[in-house]
């Protein structure tokens, strides 16, 4: 069984700076591909970011040069260090092994203009 806990969303205004966490349990987090999601109220669930196993990061266009994806396969952890936050980005991320169905709560992220 898998089980995923994000955590790190808040409130914060334009400009400003985050940094999300999401913990896995279960052994397959140091071979597995981890992505980070977000869905903002009324709209569908969009991949932003993920990171293989070896490291290798791609980002959306919407995030490049904002967002950072980074792992730690010794604490079964991804994180993601969000700057210059845009009102845009209010969202709730939820980290995801890619191409799997398991999912956490997610965590709210909400950006003030």
């Amino acid at each position: 069984q898998v089980q995923l806990v994000e955590s790190g969303g808040g409130l914060v205004q334009a400009g400003g700076s985050l940094r999300l966490s999401c913990v896995v349990s279960g052994s397959i987090f140091s071979i597995t591909t981890m992505g980070w999601y977000r869905q903002a109220p009324g709209k569908q669930r969009v991949l932003v970011t993920y990171i293989t196993s070896s490291g290798t990061t791609i980002y959306s266009d919407t995030v490049k040069g904002r967002f950072t994806i980074s792992r730690d396969n010794a604490k079964n952890t991804v994180y993601l260090q969000m700057n210059s936050l845009k009102p845009e980005d209010t969202a709730v991320y939820y980290c995801n092994p890619l191409d799997s169905d398991y999912w956490g709560k997610g965590t709210l992220v909400t950006v003030s203009s």
